[in-house]
């Protein structure tokens, strides 16, 4: 809908180490061109700041921040700012929930599915051999592929996935319902899905409760040669079973796009694993045009006195 641009004044902090600063203050004042955007290095007085835009900001960083209004995370995990003990009681967190992102991660999803699906990793190491070498492709019906996590993100991507015709089974903690998937909920069917996946794909929020959830036991209830993708993040899953479990063959091949430790250690022995493909944490971000129509939207709902949509429960994490 149009911005007015008869908005009540107020100051937006920003901060993330990755994202662009000048792209974001332009997006946001396009929208709301009242509203003052200040970098986090900008800040002199924190009581001067109403709402804050930030990505995995440091320790202490709400600390003074009396007359916060609203804190928006940029991106939909937001499991960096539940558990912080700097931040003003009361005041609404919301995530992202632009279309843009849930089209980028499953676009990353499905193209990472189909690299696996039509034995892509096999050819490349053929090419890097200088071999001419043919292995058949496989219908989509043959491969069954399970997505863990059925939020905005999970449903999009277990959605395409489908449409393309394999065999798709969703797993989340609550029951959900998605056209053409076979959902499963709850941790006692947890194991059947997994022992059924020709391809997992990891896009659970980490929250104390999913922490850990894919242990050694549950990776090993994957079928030998199964592939794992995670775009979610990397303490769901324990690594170093991962790693050992790629290394004797149980599992084929990963696509890895979130870690333990990230920046990945340089001397991590899934750099150099043939059968892992390592992205850094991109599957999917924010895109400033898109997303600022919705944190304008947020702003003002706040100004006016108005819940904000998109709120997050601190206490269950999403």
């Amino acid at each position: 809908m149009p911005i007015s641009e008869a908005i009540p004044s107020g100051t937006l902090a920003f901060y993330s180490a990755f994202d662009d600063f000048e792209t974001w203050k332009r997006a946001l004042q396009a929208q709301l061109p009242n509203l003052k955007v200040i970098h986090s290095r900008e800040i002199t007085d924190p009581a001067d700041i109403h709402y804050v835009l930030a990505w995995k900001p440091p320790e202490n960083f709400f600390a003074g921040m009396t007359n916060l209004r609203l804190i928006i995370n940029l991106g939909a995990g937001v499991d960096s700012l539940v558990k912080r003990q700097d931040l003003p009681p009361g005041i609404p967190i919301t995530r992202l929930t632009d279309p843009q992102m849930s089209r980028m991660m499953a676009g990353y999803v499905l193209f990472a599915v189909l690299r696996h699906a039509r034995d892509i990793p096999y050819f490349e190491q053929a090419q890097r051999r200088g071999e001419w070498t043919y292995r058949h492709p496989r219908s989509p019906e043959e491969t069954r592929v399970a997505v863990l996590g059925l939020g905005q993100l999970g449903a999009k991507a277990a959605h395409e996935l489908q449409r393309q015709g394999f065999r798709v089974l969703g797993w989340s903690r609550s029951p959900a319902q998605i056209e053409g998937v076979e959902c499963h909920a709850g941790l006692d069917t947890l194991d059947t899905v997994l022992e059924q996946a020709d391809i997992l794909v990891v896009m659970l929020p980490l929250t104390p409760q999913t922490a850990g959830i894919l242990d050694r036991t549950r990776l090993q209830k994957l079928p030998r040669g199964a592939v794992l993708i995670n775009v979610a993040r990397g303490a769901l899953v324990d690594q170093a079973a991962l790693t050992e479990l790629l290394q004797s063959g149980h599992l084929g091949g990963a696509t890895l796009d979130v870690f333990e430790r990230e920046p990945l250690p340089a001397g991590d022995p899934l750099w150099s694993m043939p059968n892992v493909l390592i992205t850094p944490h991109l599957a999917s971000v924010a895109i400033p045009s898109s997303a600022a129509t919705q944190i304008a939207e947020n702003i003002m709902r706040v100004s006016a006195g108005q819940a904000p949509e998109n709120i997050i429960d601190p206490a269950r994490g999403y």
